[in-house]
């Protein structure tokens, strides 16, 4: 069989290397193994890049798939980030990056009949590893929907308060042990004014009504919330938490983050 031309490794002479090459965009069915050890499927948009250095005229897009393909379909936070790892090989690299998003989905009961539905929340996995270090750094991703309610509305009207839906984007670094992604969502969910049910019966909808409304919290009360209740945890070494509420009252976002080191 004639030897193909491998243009990719041919020498490129502009002298400038490349931060980021791979795939992006690319779908694939995976499995999360939730805190419950059950098997979760669901589909993930994924992005695997390498650097590339200044003599190599380009890099092999294939590999980056047969990395993920190789890994297998079933993830969770202590596994996938081997995959960071296996695309330094392949690709004889010295710093490598993998992004994962995807739907994850949890069964949560109405709070007083007990009807349950389904909740989605979308997750994201960032890793990325460099030759020579041992460990993969793995930052992890939820995307919180909550509802809050204005304390200023409140505390000025006579009767009622607006109160709105609102998406919290909480990532954490782990100093030691990983946390389950559902701990993660209950951490957010209990520092809002109320967490948000997809089933709601007439009794339900009453108590979500009155939680929030003796529970009020600004843009700011909420990222604080979080931001102590994790401080408060020594399982992470960095977080990041972002708010944005989507107001009722105005045509604009209430905005708020805090981001923090918590190594030393």
């Amino acid at each position: 069989m004639q030897e193909l031309k491998d243009t990719q490794s041919e020498a490129d002479t502009r002298n400038i290397s490349i931060d980021r090459v791979g795939v992006k965009g690319l779908r694939f069915p995976i499995q999360i193994q939730d805190k419950l050890n059950r098997i979760q499927s669901t589909v993930a948009t994924v992005s695997l890049a390498v650097d590339l250095p200044e003599e190599f005229k380009g890099t092999h897009m294939s590999r980056f798939v047969e990395a993920l393909h190789q890994h297998g379909p079933l993830l969770d936070v202590h596994t996938a980030p081997s995959i960071p790892r296996e695309l330094l090989g392949r690709l004889s690299a010295s710093r490598s990056h993998v992004e994962m998003e995807f739907p994850f989905f949890r069964a949560k009961a109405a709070p007083v009949t007990g009807r349950e539905g389904l909740m989605d929340y979308v997750v994201r996995f960032e890793m990325e590893a460099e030759a020579g270090d041992r460990l993969a750094d793995f930052k992890l991703t939820v995307v919180v929907p909550v509802t809050t309610l204005c304390p200023c509305s409140k505390a000025m009207s006579s009767y009622g308060a607006h109160n709105q839906r609102g998406i919290v984007t909480y990532s954490v670094r782990f100093a030691s042990r990983p946390v389950w992604i559902e701990d993660l969502i209950d951490l957010v969910e209990s520092c809002a004014s109320c967490s948000l049910f997809s089933v709601l019966k007439r009794p339900d909808e009453k108590w979500v009504t009155e939680k929030a409304y003796e529970n009020p919290v600004f843009v700011e009360d909420l990222v604080r919330n979080v931001a102590l209740k994790t401080q408060s945890h020594s399982a992470f070494s960095w977080y990041r938490v972002e708010a944005e509420n989507f107001e009722s009252i105005h045509n604009h976002q209430a905005y708020a983050v805090i981001e923090r080191d918590l190594r030393s």
